[in-house]
């Protein structure tokens, strides 16, 4: 086995799982937007939700940097 790539690999899972822990926050106000929509407490609007997802992401990148997850 190669040493440098088990490294590799485990620094690859380990910032991984770091990203999906950090993006919980970020899940969880998608989760509640989606529930406003639903309960009919925020207008249901594609152009509404892109422009929500489009500043949260933007958030999200700012706010953690190299752990923020890219779609």
């Amino acid at each position: 086995m190669n040493s440098t790539s088990d490294l590799t690999k485990t620094t690859a899972a380990i910032g991984h799982l770091t990203s999906l822990i950090f993006g919980l926050p970020f899940d969880a106000i998608r989760a509640s937007y989606a529930k406003a929509v639903r309960f009919g407490l925020l207008e249901n609007s594609l152009l509404k939700s892109a422009r929500f997802e489009r500043e949260l992401a933007k958030v999200e990148r700012l706010t953690l940097g190299p752990w923020s997850r890219r779609v």
